[in-house]
This record gives structure tokens, sequence and C-alpha cells, in this order.
């Protein structure tokens, strides 16, 4: 047989369709007694992530990268020439800036830092190479003048002058509940508009992810922001393209690498549909910052991974400039080692990993994009009600109820590890020692809160350490070792997330060999640790024992339907999906810790 010249791979093979790949899953689910449904995961947003996607998925045309509506990106050599390594600085240390600046950083993000100290901070860095990014929160005006002082004073010229003065009344009330100071925004507009190139105020959709807001409710939220200030500017004397063009967002980026991937996209999409209907489409200057409200204080490592995946999604999203967070930043101030990774984070995956090697590497996959289409209706959609609401400022109070709403959700899959946290609710290091840095700088008050996703557990780890005596549970392992390891290593794990001393019995063959072992714990509390043989056998009178050797609590590690022939002797059940922190504080109650 002549050959074809074609080159068709797997071509002896048929073709499989949808229907048969089911029929397969569906067959492995049954064996289980699970249903299709527990692969399909529901985001805070209500959007079903499906375990496949296939080209039935497909969305409208995302167009072409620097083009309207810019989901591809916002320049046309899309993300191949890098993006910008912004650091964060929150002390006024030149040496600081200097060695970030000779190390890979190309962007300097000055926060919180007394205007006074501009000059000194800046004195050695040759500001027409290295944009500079101020923020002076509720004090933007003295902040954004001091800069702009600074520019007017160097050799520079005004058209090389890159970088954002830093004005966002509304970030300021939603961060302090104090009434957006638009004035203020029009006193720093005039001196700024004569530096071309720089931009005059942040969009920071910082608040309200750090509120614990969802996805869409941060890209709604900052798409209702960034409307009030093209009104506002247009007021002024701007048209819409001069406005738009001072405009700077701010975005979290998570460990959720492809919702980041999608947000990034999706604000450029949802931006380019406001500025269009304004009668000017334009692209969306994306500042990406890794997540304050995934950081831990607890075992703070592997917080490197956690920013690493939000730098790779925003990468990928297609983000302008990117800040990682160094890995203590929720202890306090960053020392040199921190920073240093933080930025050689962005380093590797920019220079080792060429991340920036391809144009919208995402493109094309048909779950991103779907991905993508489904997060910017759901944002679009919470945009127009806030718009409905008056826009903001005055819908602030919509937006912080609804937000409260996602927060609690949040909080409850956090308090049941369903939303688990490497680290602090799962797979804690008990024997950890703490990471010690000087304070931060208090950070505003008084409008949304400022949550992080570990904050109710490290609360109890504070507690715990700073009890007079560790609070112990005694896990009282019935059998074998291989009878009890699974459900032991499991109570261990959960317990210990509280900052929980677990000793355990151990292998074991009579209810004597638990009370003696128990007995020299020294605990008060027992958690039965076995198979659902060794339960029959031995649970009900080890409790039993147990309570006759002063045992004031006995839980099981297991369901209910587990223990159901001596339900009455177990006071509390742990298990995948138990409400993991409400069985912590009843411990902490029980044993009488302080909190």
């Amino acid at each position: 047989m002549e050959p074809s010249g074609e080159l068709a791979l797997a071509a002896e093979f048929p073709t499989p369709d949808r229907e048969q790949w089911l029929e397969l899953v569906r067959g492995v689910l049954r064996k289980s007694g699970a249903d299709f449904g527990s692969l399909i995961t529901t985001t805070y947003d209500g959007i079903d992530v499906q375990p496949l996607y296939t080209s039935a998925d497909q969305v409208p045309d995302a167009g072409f990268p620097g083009l309207a509506p810019f989901t591809r990106g916002g320049r046309p050599q899309g993300a191949v020439e890098g993006w910008d390594v912004r650091q964060q600085h929150r002390v006024a240390d030149r040496n600081a800036v200097m060695a970030d600046l000779e190390n890979g950083v190309t962007s300097l993000w000055l926060k919180g830092l007394d205007p006074t100290t501009y000059d000194d901070v800046l004195a050695d860095v040759y500001l027409d190479l290295a944009p500079v990014v101020v923020d002076g929160g509720a004090d933007f005006l003295e902040a954004g003048r001091a800069m702009l002082r600074v520019w007017d004073r160097r050799p520079v010229l005004a058209s090389e002058v890159r970088g954002n003065v830093g004005a966002d009344p509304l970030g300021v009330q939603a961060r302090t509940g104090q009434p957006a100071d638009f004035k203020a925004l029009t006193e720093l507009l005039g001196k700024a508009r004569e530096f071309p190139e720089l931009r005059v105020v942040v969009v920071d959709g910082l608040p309200f992810h750090e509120a614990g807001g969802s996805d869409a409710q941060e890209l709604g939220a900052s798409l209702a922001a960034g409307v009030a200030y093209l009104r506002h500017l247009t007021e002024a004397g701007l048209s819409v393209a001069e406005a738009a063009r001072l405009l700077e967002f701010r975005y979290a980026a998570t460990a959720d690498q492809f919702l980041t991937i999608a947000k990034f996209r999706a604000a450029r999409r949802l931006w380019a549909r406001v500025t269009e209907v304004a009668g000017a489409p334009s692209a969306q200057l994306q500042h990406a910052v890794t997540s304050p409200a995934m950081m831990t204080r607890r075992d703070p490592w592997v917080n490197m991974l956690r920013t690493t995946l939000a730098c790779f999604g925003a990468g990928l999203g297609g983000a302008d400039a990117v800040t990682v967070l160094p890995f203590d930043a929720a202890i306090g101030l960053s020392d040199d080692f921190s920073r240093r990774i933080a930025r050689n984070t962005q380093s590797l995956l920019l220079e080792e990993s060429k991340l920036a090697g391809v144009i919208d590497p995402a493109g094309g996959s048909w779950y991103v994009e779907r991905l993508t289409d489904d997060l910017a209706h759901a944002a679009w959609a919470w945009f127009r009600e806030i718009e409905a609401a008056g826009g903001l400022p005055k819908a602030f109070d919509l937006v912080a109820d609804r937000i409260a709403v996602t927060w609690e959700n949040r909080r409850a899959n956090l308090a049941d590890r369903s939303d688990a946290i490497t680290g602090v609710s799962e797979f804690p290091n008990p024997g950890e020692q703490p990471v010690v840095r000087q304070p931060a700088p208090e950070e505003p008050s008084g409008g949304l809160p400022r949550i992080r996703y570990a904050q109710d557990y490290e609360a109890l780890r504070d507690a715990a350490d700073a009890s007079p005596e560790r609070p112990k549970v005694f896990l009282a392992t019935l059998g074998p070792v291989a009878a009890h390891t699974a459900r032991a290593t499991f109570a261990a794990n959960l317990f210990q997330a509280g900052g929980i001393e677990t000793p355990n019995a151990g292998p074991t063959k009579t209810v004597e060999d638990v009370v003696e072992r128990f007995r020299e714990s020294g605990a008060r509390i027992a958690c039965l640790c076995g198979s659902e043989t060794s339960y029959a056998e031995l649970a009900a009178p080890v409790a039993e024992a147990l309570r006759a050797a002063g045992a004031e609590r006995i839980l099981l590690a297991g369901k209910k339907s587990s223990a159901s022939p001596f339900g009455q002797d177990i006071d509390e059940y742990v298990f995948t999906g138990c409400p993991a922190l409400e069985v912590l504080e009843h411990t902490f109650e029980a044993l009488g810790v302080q909190r």
C-alpha cells in the first residue's frame, strides 16, 4: 500500500465522543457511590466548573492581543516583552530600593511612606528608567504633590516620567468609611497633566477582595469605581480617551491559577465594553498583587508556593505589572531575604520558565475561555446592579452587604476545611519556630473589613501558645497500627490545626492498654481512632473505661453511623467535612483555654 503522505495520529482508533466519556466516568463513580455532580466545583460567583471542556464549550471569538475587546492582552505583542516587576516598599530605605532595582525589579510601589522621605528614598534612582507608584492612602493628595515635586526637580524629561500619583478617593472610602474626596483628585490632576505618560488614578480592587469578596464582586465593584472616575474626570474637562488613559486598575491574584487567569482576561474585556459605550474603546492597564487575604502567619514558608501560583496566573492572564508580596507580609515588615525571594519568584518565571515567551498562552483553552466568559458575565451583572443603586460611592452599603454574605459563605467553607489552608487548617506544623518581624504600620480601618482566610485558625493557635499548659487531646488508638493510622492521622491533623497536642496510645490490644496510656498522657479529652471493626469490638468498653479514668470529653474519628451502638458515649465526631473549627472551639471551652 502506497503511503498517503498524510500524518494521522491514532488514526486506527475511532473518535471518542463526550457521551462515551460520560459513561466511563459514571461507571467509575458508581463504584464509589458518588454521582457526576460531585465532580463539578461551584465558585463563589455561582459558576460551575466542569470536569471536562470540549469544543462545544467554545465562546465568541476573543479577538487579537492589543485590539478591542483586549481579552487576549492590552498590547499587540502580548506578554512577550514580559511584565513590569513591581516591588512594594513600606519603609523609607534607600538601600532596599536600590537592591531591588539592581536585582530584577523594574518599578517601585511606595506604600504608606512619609511623603517628605520620597526625595531621599529615590535619590539614587533613575526616574526615567524606573516608574514609581505612590500610595498615600487617605493622604493621597499630599503624597501625590510630593512625588510630583520630585519628578519636577530631577533632570528627567516630562515625557519620560512614568508611574502613578496614586489618587484613589473611592479606595480610601472603602478602607476607612470617610467620604470620597474628589476635590483632592481634581487638585492633583492639574499638575500631573504636565507629564503626558503619567497616570493619576488607581482603581483599587483590593479592598473588595480583602473584605472576603468573590472575583466577580471585585471586578464589578472596581468597574463601578472606574466608571465613577471617568464621570468625574470628564466633568473636569477631559475627553473619555484622556480620562481612561489616567487610570490604572489593581487586582488581587490568588493561588487559584485558572480563576486568576480568567479574572485578568475578563477585566480587560469588561473595561473595553465600558469605554466602547463611552465612545473611546481603551485597553486597561493592570497591576496584579498577590492576595493579602491568602497569606498566613503560621507556616509562612508555604506563602512562597501561594504567591508563585498567583504570579503565574497573573502573568498568563496578561497583567501589565505584578507585585509578589513577600512570604512574611502578614507577620510584619519584610526583611531583605523575603524581599529577595519575592522578586526572584518573578525572575524565575520570566527568565527561566520563559512564561512571557508566548502571546496569551491560555488563549484557546476551552476551559479558560469559558471561565473568562462566565466570570465576565457574572461581574457585568453585579456592576449593573451597583449602577442601578446609584453607582459608587452611593452604593457602598450594597457592596458591603453583598460582600459580607460571600465572606460568611467562604468562612463556613474554611471552618469545615472544604477550603483548605495548607500549613494552617491542613498539615499544620505543631513544632514550627515562629518567624519574628518588626511590626508593620497599622492599616486604616472604619470601612470594609480586612480579613485573612487563616485568621480564625491562627487565633486558636495563638491562644494555645499563650496557655500556661498546652491543650491536649489523647488519641485513643484501637488495635494495631494498620487499623488506626488513617483516622489517627486525620484526627491529629485536625486538632493540631488549633495548636492542640495529640499524644496517642500507639498499637493496643486491650481496653487496659488504652486507659493506661491515657493516664500517662495527662490529657483530659480523648478521641477514639480505629477501624470499623475495632470500633465494633472496643469502642464502647474503651469509652466507658476512659470516662471512669477521668476523661471529661470523648470524641470519635468517624461519622456517627460508625458508632451507633454506643452513640450516647460520644460527645462529638470528627470526619472529613465536619465543622472542624467548631470542634476546636468546643475543645478549647472544655479545657478552659482563654482566647
